[in-house]
C-alpha cells in the first residue's frame, strides 16, 4: 500500500486511472472551478499547493475483463487503477492539461510546428500527450487509449473522448448533466487560459504548466485487495461536493451486487444485474439533464418514485433516502440461521449481527447457513422501474417536448404546471406512465387536479399541505393498478366541491385586503394564470386552439408583465379627463381592478406606459404593437371606443363569470360586488365638464384630486404605503407573529422588538433610495458587548455591517446593513420585502449564533398572556399598574418594554401599548415614567 505524496508528473508514470461504474459523473460547477483556477494561478515561485487525497483500487487481471483494446497498456507495465476518491479532481486537472496543448498549438507562433518541435516547459508536446492524455499502439497506431477515462460505456465516456479530447469520428454523443459540467469546464479553462495568455503570454503558460504538473501534490492512496472499496466510496464521497442521494444509491446498488452466492447467483447473473444498474443510471442521468438551461433535481425524481414504489411516510423530508439505504443494505442480503449439525430439526431463525461472536455450545459446532433476504430481482425491479418511469417525470416538467402524450393531454400537464403542481407531480408522472389508460381517463385526472389546486390553493389558501399524504398515497394505489382511476376522479372532484364553501370567502377576504392595500387584483398571486386561462378560452372561441405564454413576449427575455389599461399614474390628458368624477383613491382603485388588467410582454407594457387609450390600441409605425395586433384578451378590449370606469366594472363582472363557468362553481351576488370591489363605478353619479387639454389644466385636476400635502406630508403617504404593503406580504409569508406584530405609521422606519434584550431590530427609509435593516441599541456598554462579537456576527451573517455611523457624543448606537433600491417603485416592492425577510431571518440567526438572541424568543408568545388577560377582563376600564403586568409577563420582560417604550419619544406607546390595543381595547393616558397605563375597552 502506497501512501505518500507525489506531483502530477508522477503520479501518471505507468498509471492508467478508470471512473468506475459506480462513481457519479463529473459534478463540478463554476465555482469549484474557480477556486481550482485561483488555487493555481496564485501559487508562489517555490512553494507547493496539498491537493488532497488521492484513493486507488490497483485491479487484478480478473478485474480489467471489459478494457479490451486498452489492455495493451497493462502488457506494457501500466498499473489498472479505479479511482476511488478523488476523480472530480482529477478530471479537473486532465481538462486543464488538455486545454493547455490545445490552446499552445493553436498559437500563431506554433503555426505549421508539429507537436514533437513545440516545448511546453522542459518537454515536447507529443511527449506530455503520451504521459498525461492518451498513447497509440504501435506499430499501425489504430488503438488510441487514454490514460484517464471512464471504465464502462457511457455518455460521460464518450464525452469525454470525442468532446473534450476531440477524438475525430465520434458519431452522435448524448449529453447528460454530468456531460455539461464537463463542456462548461473546457470552456472556462480556455477563456481563462486566453486572458492570462493576453497579459503573461508564452511564459505565463509554460509557468502554469509546471504548477500544474510538478507542484499540486496528491496524497496518494492504494487500497488493498481486502478492503471494502465500495464503502470506502460511500464514506470517503462524504467529504468535499457531497454525493446526491440517486449517486449514493447506485453505489450502493452495485454493492450489493457482489453480495450475493456464487452458487445462487453466478458470475454472469452480478454482471448482468450490474448492467441493469448502469443502464438505468444513465436513462435516468439523460432524462434529468435534457433540458439544459433547468435540469432536474437527482433527490426529487428519487423521492416522487419512492412515493409511487413504496409505502409513503410524511415523518420528516428525507424520509425516502434512509429507508432506501435501509432497504438496500448488506444485512438485507443475509439472514444467518444456526442449525445443530446431525439433528433433523431447524432451530427458529435468529437474526445475528456480523459482528457479533457465535457464543454457541463448542462441542456442539453449529453450522451457519446464509438465507437471502433481499433478493437480486427486488433490486432488478427497483432499478427497471426507476428507469421506465424517469422518462415520464421528465413530462411532468417539460409536456410539450412528450413523445407520450397527446396533444390535449401536454395541454393539461403545461396547466399543473403553471398553477403549480405541487404535491401532485408524482401522481401525474405515474398516471402518465399508465400507457393502459386511455388519453381521456389521463385528461378526466388532469382536469380533476388543476380545479382542486385552483379552488383549494389559488382562491382558498389552504395550506400547501393540504391532503399531501392522501395522494401520495393514491400514486402508489394508481401505479400498482389497485385503485381505478374513475375512483380516484371522482375523489378529487368531491373533495374541491366540498371544499368550495370554505374556499371561496377566504378568496373574497384576501382580495378585499389587496384592496385596502391599494393592490387589488394586481396583487393576486395567480392572475397570470387566470389571465392566460381566459386567453385560452378566447382563443377556442375563435377556433384558435393553441396559444402559450410566448404568444405575450417579443423576445426570449421577456416575461409576461400586467398591463394596467388605466395606468396606475393616469398623468395623462386623456385620463384626467376620461375619468375627472373620481378622486386620486377611487382611480388608484379602479386601476387595479380585475377588469382593468391585461396579460402583455415586459419591453410592451413599459412602452405602452402612460398613453391614452388610443395610443395603446393602435400600433406604431416604429414597430411597437399595440392592441389591437395583440392577443385575443387585447383584440377584446381594442374593440372599445373609450376606456371608461364602467367598462372596467362590467368586464371585471366579464372576468368574474368566466372564472364561475370555467372551473364550476358560483359566487354570491354579495360576493361577486366584494371582488368587483369597484361598484362606485356605476353609482350614478353627475360627471363634470370636460375638462381644457393643456398643461395647466391637468395640474390643476391633480391637485385637485390630491388635497394640498407639503412634501413632508406626501413622502409620510409613501412611507405608511411602504410599511403597510410590508406588513401584509409579511403576513402571507406566515411572519405575522414575528416581523409583522407591529402596525405600520407614515415614519421612516418600522421596528422590531426583541423581548429581554438591549437593543431591538429595525427597518428604515432614506430618502426614498436606501433601504436598512439595523440593530438599535440602547447604550454604550449593550454596543460593546456586541461590538466583541462582530467577527462571530459578521461571519454567520454573511456580509460586512457598519458599525460605526452613529453619531458619536449618541447614548444609543446604530449597527447598519444597507441597500439603494428604488424604495417607492411597486414593480420592486415584491423582490424588497422578500430581501427584508430574508436578511431580518439572517441578522436573528446570526444573534442567535452569538449568544445574543434566543431561539425560541417570540414577541406575540411572551405578550400572549397578557392578551389572554386583557380579552378576559369584564369591565369598561382599567387601571393597570407595572406590578400588575409583572405578576402576569414577569419581571424581565416589564422592564424591557418600559425601556423600549422610553426611547422612543413622541410616540411611547410601542409593545405593550400596542398588545392593549390587539386585545380590544384603546389607550385613554400612558404615563411610563409613573409606570401607569390606562386604557378603555372600545
Amino acid at each position: 500500500m502506497a501512501n505518500e505524496l507525489q506531483p502530477l508528473s508522477l503520479l501518471f508514470q505507468n498509471r492508467l486511472f478508470r471512473i468506475p461504474d459506480y462513481q457519479r459523473g463529473y459534478a463540478w460547477q463554476q465555482p469549484q472551478l474557480v477556486d481550482f483556477w485561483d488555487d493555481l494561478t496564485n501559487l508562489q515561485e517555490g512553494r507547493y499547493h496539498y491537493t488532497g487525497l488521492l484513493s486507488l483500487k490497483v485491479l487484478k487481471n480478473t478485474e480489467t475483463k471489459s478494457w479490451g483494446g486498452d489492455l495493451w497498456m497493462v502488457d506494457k507495465g501500466f498499473k489498472p487503477c479505479h479511482i476511488v476518491d478523488g476523480q472530480q479532481r482529477l478530471t479537473t486537472f486532465i481538462i486543464l492539461m488538455n486545454e493547455i496543448v490545445g490552446f499552445t498549438r493553436a498559437l500563431d507562433e506554433n503555426s505549421g510546428k508539429s507537436d514533437d518541435e513545440i516545448v511546453l516547459g522542459y518537454d515536447t508536446l507529443k511527449d506530455i500527450v503520451a504521459k498525461y492524455i492518451c498513447q497509440h499502439r504501435p506499430p499501425n497506431n489504430q488503438i488510441t487509449t487514454y490514460l484517464f477515462g471512464y471504465e464502462v460505456d457511457n455518455p460521460s465516456a464518450d464525452y469525454l473522448r470525442y468532446r473534450i479530447f476531440n477524438e475525430p469520428y465520434s458519431g452522435t454523443v448524448n449529453e447528460t448533466y454530468y456531460t455539461k459540467n464537463l463542456k462548461f469546464a473546457k470552456s472556462f479553462f480556455h477563456e481563462n487560459l486566453s486572458a492570462l495568455y493576453d497579459t503573461e503570454g508564452a511564459e505565463g503558460l509554460n509557468n502554469l504548466f509546471l504548477k500544474l504538473t510538478l507542484r499540486l501534490m496528491f496524497n496518494i492512496h492504494e487500497i488493498a485487495d481486502d478492503y471494502d472499496v465500495f464503502v470506502a466510496f460511500e464514506t470517503m464521497n462524504n467529504r468535499g461536493k457531497k454525493l446526491t442521494n440517486l449517486e449514493l444509491l447506485k453505489n450502493r446498488l452495485i454493492y450489493l451486487t457482489t453480495l450475493y452466492s456464487d452458487e445462487k447467483f453466478d458470475e454472469l447473473d452480478k454482471s448482468n444485474l450490474r448492467g441493469q444498474i448502469n443502464d438505468t443510471w444513465k436513462e435516468v442521468y439523460y432524462q434529468l439533464g435534457r433540458n439544459e438551461k433547468t435540469p432536474l433535481s437527482d433527490d426529487e425524481f428519487l423521492r416522487a418514485h419512492w412515493i409511487c414504489y413504496f409505502a409513503y411516510s410524511r415523518r420528516k423530508g428525507d424520509d425516502y433516502i434512509h429507508f432506501l439505504l435501509n432497504k438496500f443494505s448488506a444485512k438485507n442480503i443475509f439472514e444467518k440461521k444456526t442449525i445443530v449439525i446431525g439433528e433433523n430439526t431447524e432451530t427458529s431463525p435468529v437474526d445475528v449481527d456480523y459482528d457479533t461472536e457465535d457464543t454457541a455450545d463448542d462441542a456442539t459446532e453449529p453450522e451457519i447457513l446464509e438465507v437471502s433476504k433481499l433478493e437480486p430481482n427486488e433490486i432488478s425491479a427497483y432499478v427497471n422501474s426507476l428507469k421506465d418511469t424517469a422518462k415520464y417525470w421528465y413530462d411532468t416538467f417539460f409536456p410539450m417536448q412528450s413523445e407520450n402524450l397527446t396533444e390535449k393531454e401536454k395541454l393539461w400537464v403545461d396547466r399543473l404546471n403553471r398553477i403549480g403542481i405541487g404535491y401532485f407531480r408524482p401522481l401525474v408522472m405515474v398516471i402518465i406512465s399508465r400507457r393502459d389508460l386511455t388519453d381521456g381517463q389521463r385528461i378526466d385526472a388532469f382536469k380533476a387536479m388543476e380545479r382542486f389546486i385552483f379552488i383549494c390553493f389559488r382562491l382558498g389558501y389552504f395550506n400547501a399541505t393540504f391532503r399531501s399524504s392522501e395522494y401520495y398515497r393514491a400514486a402508489r394505489s394508481i401505479y400498482l393498478k389497485q385503485m381505478d382511476i374513475s375512483d380516484l376522479v371522482n375523489d378529487i372532484t368531491e373533495i374541491t366541491n366540498t371544499n368550495i364553501e370554505y374556499a371561496i370567502p377566504n378568496f373574497v377576504t384576501k382580495i378585499e385586503k389587496h384592496f385596502d392595500n391599494m393592490g387589488g387584483f394586481y396583487y393576486w398571486n395567480s392572475i397570470k394564470y387566470f389571465l392566460y386561462e381566459y386567453e385560452l378560452h378566447l382563443a377556442q372561441k375563435n377556433n384558435l386552439d393553441k396559444v402559450s405564454w410566448e404568444m405575450f413576449t417579443k423576445t426570449e427575455k421577456d416575461k409576461v408583465s400586467i398591463e394596467h389599461i388605466l395606468p396606475q399614474t393616469p398623468t395623462k390628458y386623456y385620463w384626467c379627463n376620461q375619468f375627472r368624477q373620481f378622486d386620486a383613491e377611487e382611480i388608484e382603485l379602479l386601476s387595479c381592478a380585475l377588469g382593468n388588467l391585461l396579460p402583455l410582454s415586459q419591453s410592451i407594457n413599459s412602452a405602452l406606459q402612460n398613453d391614452s387609450f388610443e395610443d395603446k390600441k393602435t400600433s406604431k409605425s416604429s414597430g411597437r404593437r399595440g392592441y389591437q395586433n395583440g392577443s385575443h384578451s387585447e383584440i377584446e378590449v381594442s374593440k372599445e371606443t373609450d376606456w371608461s370606469a364602467d367598462r372596467i366594472y362590467q368586464r371585471s363582472k366579464i372576468l368574474l363569470e368566466f372564472m364561475e363557468s370555467r372551473w364550476q362553481f358560483s359566487y354570491t351576488g354579495e360576493q361577486m360586488d366584494k371582488l368587483i370591489y369597484v361598484t362606485f363605478a356605476i353609482d350614478g353619479r353627475e360627471i363634470p365638464a370636460p375638462i381644457t387639454e393643456s398643461a395647466d389644466a391637468v395640474a390643476a385636476i391633480s391637485s385637485t384630486k390630491n388635497s394640498p400635502v407639503d412634501t413632508n406630508q406626501e413622502l409620510g403617504n409613501q412611507q405608511l404605503m411602504f410599511w403597510s404593503k410590508f406588513v401584509e406580504y409579511c403576513k402571507q409569508e406566515g411572519r405575522a407573529e414575528d416581523i409583522a406584530s407591529r402596525k405600520p405609521f407614515a415614519q421612516n422606519w418600522y421596528d422590531i422588538p426583541v423581548v429581554d434584550a438591549d437593543f431591538h431590530l429595525s427597518f428604515t427609509l432614506t430618502r426614498g433610495k436606501y433601504l436598512s435593516l439595523l440593530i438599535y441599541v440602547y447604550n454604550g456598554e449593550a454596543f460593546s458587548r456586541l461590538e466583541s462579537k462582530k467577527d462571530i456576527i459578521e461571519t454567520a451573517f454573511g456580509d460586512k455591517l457598519d458599525w460605526y455611523s452613529s453619531k458619536q457624543n449618541s447614548v444609543a448606537k446604530r449597527i447598519i446593513y444597507k441597500r439603494e433600491c428604488e424604495i417607492f417603485n411597486p414593480v420592486k416592492q415584491q423582490e424588497l420585502f422578500s430581501w427584508m425577510i430574508d436578511k431580518y431571518d439572517e441578522l436573528c440567526n446570526a444573534l442567535v449564533i452569538a449568544g445574543e438572541l434566543d431561539e425560541d424568543t417570540s414577541h406575540e408568545s411572551k405578550f400572549g398572556a397578557l392578551n389572554k388577560y386583557l380579552r378576559e377582563l369584564k369591565q369598561d376600564k382599567i387601571t393597570m399598574s407595572f406590578a400588575d403586568i409583572e405578576k402576569i409577563i414577569g419581571t424581565e420582560l416589564c422592564k424591557s418594554a418600559y425601556n423600549y417604550s422610553a426611547y422612543w419619544q413622541p410616540s411611547p406607546t410601542h409593545i405593550l401599548p400596542n398588545t392593549i390595543l390587539d386585545a380590544g381595547y384603546k389607550i385613554e393616558s400612558v404615563n411610563l415614567l409613573a409606570k401607569n397605563i390606562t386604557v378603555e375597552k372600545q
